[in-house]
C-alpha cells in the first residue's frame, strides 16, 4: 500500500483544535513517527502540552514544538507589526522544515488564526501547503479554516462549541485549557 501523507484541518469554534492535534502527534509518535509542532500564535506562555513534549523528545528525539509566535494578538503589549514579524518567521521556519524530509508529520498550529488576523495571507498558507511532500502529513488548527483551505483538506474536523464553561464565568483551568 503507498503511503500518503494527508492534509489535516481542525477548525470550528468548539474547544479542542490543539488538543486533537496534540492527541494526534502522540498517537504518531507512538508509532514511531517523527512529529514536529510549530505554534503561530502560542508564546511566552508554559502549556503542560510542552512539558509532556520535552519529556517524550528526551525518550528519542522525534518529537518537538517550537514557540513561534507572541501570544494573544489583541492582549499585550505587543504592536500588530510585531505580531506580523514573527508570523512571518513562523511561515519561513516551517516552509523550511517541510522541505527539510526529518519529519513525518507537522502541526502547524493556530495558523488558522495567523491568516484570520492577517499576519500572514492566503497565499502565503496555500503555496506553504503545496510545498508538502506527498508523504508528509500536515494539521492546520484554527478557527475559521479558508475555504481554499477545506476544499484541499484529505480531512476536516470542525469542533462546534455546544458548551463552554466561560459561558458561566469559569475561567481556564489549568491542564484542560492550558
Amino acid at each position: 500500500m503507498e503511503e500518503k501523507g494527508l492534509l489535516i484541518v481542525h477548525t470550528g469554534d468548539g474547544k479542542g483544535k490543539t488538543t486533537a492535534a496534540l492527541g494526534l502527534a502522540m498517537r504518531a509518535w507512538g508509532d514511531g513517527l517523527r512529529v514536529l509542532i510549530l505554534q503561530f500564535i502560542k508564546g511566552g506562555w508554559t502549556y503542560g502540552e510542552l512539558s509532556t513534549i520535552t519529556a517524550l523528545k528526551e525518550i528519542n528525539g522525534k518529537i518537538d514544538v517550537r514557540q513561534c509566535g507572541l501570544g494573544f494578538t489583541k492582549k499585550g503589549d505587543r504592536d500588530e507589526a510585531e505580531h506580523r514579524a514573527a508570523a512571518k518567521k513562523a511561515l519561513e521556519l516551517a516552509e523550511r522544515e517541510i522541505e527539510s524530509g526529518k519529519w513525518d508529520l507537522i502541526i502547524l498550529d493556530e495558523i488558522n488564526y495567523a491568516v484570520k488576523f492577517s499576519l500572514i495571507s492566503e497565499e502565503e498558507l496555500l503555496s506553504l501547503v503545496e510545498k508538502r511532500p506527498a508523504a508528509l502529513h500536515l494539521v492546520c488548527t484554527g478557527r475559521d479554516a479558508l475555504p481554499s483551505l477545506i476544499d484541499r483538506a484529505d480531512l476536516v474536523t470542525e469542533m462546534h462549541l455546544v458548551k463552554h464553561p466561560y459561558q458561566k464565568g469559569i475561567k481556564a483551568q489549568k491542564g484542560i485549557e492550558f
